[in-house]
């Protein structure tokens, strides 16, 4: 049975376009937008009509990088695909890029596998797979292939921690020379981890335990040294490279240098680099180990540049890289010790809140707002235009937002599965008000209704900015 919906009276708001429009909504996609107002859109009948009046009407969020229940330093990130996806829901994010992880040794495939179990059943939202490659070899090589055509098109690899997730360069140009042919996009984890595991261990033998060593550690110049050879890398390959949780003003004037030789590199950065710095890190007593995230937080100076790269679109997309460990019991693993406090944050909730105070405080305007979090990675991972927009023919992914809600960032109130909020009464201006998932109502006026299964994996295209 068809069942209409029709969002009334709002401001759509696309990474494009700012108009005041009702928008039809039909067997879960969008069939038709018309000017509030207007004989077409009086004439529109639905079975359920959404008031809108004085709310922004947004495509809803595309977060294309969270980890949900990844295995890390002896314990598990601590939401689960679904926990996770419903917190992404009352933050406005409709669709997740989560990243399948292979085990040195074994196939792609098994990895991926493994992770369409935990993800099969459980998402209240929509949901992709990158593959994290752990281990370049012939047959991973192969493998890439046929995860492209299966639509799982982007692989990550880490210049970061040696004997976990490490990759050296030959094995990385392997990796990007598979993927300049079968057009597959690599994602870089751009620190030089082998420096990196020298300064720890000079560090530890000083006594320098506290978890502010752990940025102290990982140089900003070994962030940018490394994006600075993952590009020569990709260059020597011709494959494209996209760098993500960049958080250096170095590290964005490599990604910049490229970028003006018309080279196709890509930079992605995240809300804690936007707004927090390494005084969190250097809170008293062990509270730092809540923002122990690799790469690291780093002086508050580096916002600024961050903040120009997304307006100058140096870089493009803003993610959250949502890792949570809980304080109690999973980051109180280092104490004595930062090298082994789990490295993640929590955020999935509040990227779309944090990006909309950062157009209230005049960083950047509502459509580049929509086109970092929405519009930009769905064309990057292949989603768009089903993903990221507001368009006939795209899903009904809808955000109704209340561009004048005040609300207090608290772990009292947020849904992650996460004893702490990295930004614990911060005081914001707009709060999601009603989501929809493929015409369902996910929320409703502040209510979750969704369930567990409804989300269903989606496949990806290649990137979208190479074609």
């Amino acid at each position: 049975m068809s069942t209409r919906i029709l969002v009334r009276g709002g401001l759509v708001v696309t990474a494009s376009d700012e108009l005041h429009a009702d928008v039809l909504i039909e067997d879960g996609r969008i069939v038709a937008l018309a000017a509030h107002g207007s004989d077409v859109a009086a004439g529109w009948t639905a079975d359920r009509t959404i008031d809108a009046t004085d709310r922004y009407v947004l495509p809803g969020g595309v977060d294309a990088h969270t980890h949900m229940e990844l295995p890390f330093g002896g314990t598990a990130a601590s939401d689960t695909f679904e926990t996770g996806t419903r917190a992404a829901a009352w933050g406005g994010t409709t669709t997740i890029v989560d990243f399948a992880v292979q085990t040195v040794g074994r196939s792609l495939r098994e990895g991926l596998d493994t992770w369409y179990a935990k993800a099969d059943g459980n998402c209240a939202i929509d949901y992709g797979f990158h593959m994290i490659l752990s281990d370049v070899n012939e047959h991973t090589l192969k493998e890439m292939d046929r995860l492209v055509q299966e639509g799982v098109s982007s692989f990550k690899l880490f210049m970061a921690y040696p004997g976990v997730f490490y990759s050296d360069d030959g094995r990385i140009l392997r990796a990007m020379q598979r993927s300049a042919d079968n057009g597959g996009l690599i994602m870089m984890h751009a620190e030089n981890g082998i420096a990196i595991d020298v300064l720890v261990e000079q560090a530890l033998a000083r006594g320098e335990t506290d978890p502010r060593y752990h940025g102290e550690v990982r140089k900003v110049l070994l962030e940018a040294e490394a994006t600075h050879r993952a590009i020569q890398l990709a260059r020597v390959a011709g494959a494209p490279l996209y760098v993500v949780h960049v958080s250096a003003e170095e590290a964005v004037a490599e990604i910049a240098a490229a970028r003006d030789k018309g080279l196709p590199v890509f930079g992605e950065t995240c809300p804690q680099y936007l707004f927090l710095s390494t005084d969190n890190l250097a809170e008293p007593g062990f509270e730092g180990a809540k923002y122990v995230c690799s790469t690291p937080l780093r002086p508050k100076e580096h916002q600024a540049a961050l903040w120009r790269g997304l307006r100058t679109n140096d870089l493009q997309v803003v993610s959250t890289d949502h890792c949570p460990f809980c304080f109690t019991g999973q980051k109180d693993l280092g104490r004595g010790d930062f090298s082994k406090i789990p490295n993640g944050l929590p955020g999935v909730e509040n990227r779309m809140d944090l990006l909309h105070q950062a157009v209230v405080e005049g960083h950047i305007s509502r459509r580049r707002w929509i086109e970092i979090a929405c519009a930009t990675p769905a064309r990057m991972f292949g989603l768009y235009p089903q993903k990221g927009t507001i368009a006939p023919g795209a899903d009904a992914d809808v955000v109704i937002y209340d561009p004048n809600a005040r609300q207090t960032l608290s772990a009292s109130t947020h849904h992650m599965n996460v004893d702490y909020s990295a930004y614990e009464g911060k005081a914001i201006t707009g709060q999601v008000e009603t989501v929809l998932s493929r015409g369902e109502l996910v929320i409703d006026q502040r209510k979750y209704v969704g369930h567990a299964g409804h989300g269903s994996f989606t496949p990806r295209s290649t990137c979208q900015y190479l074609n």
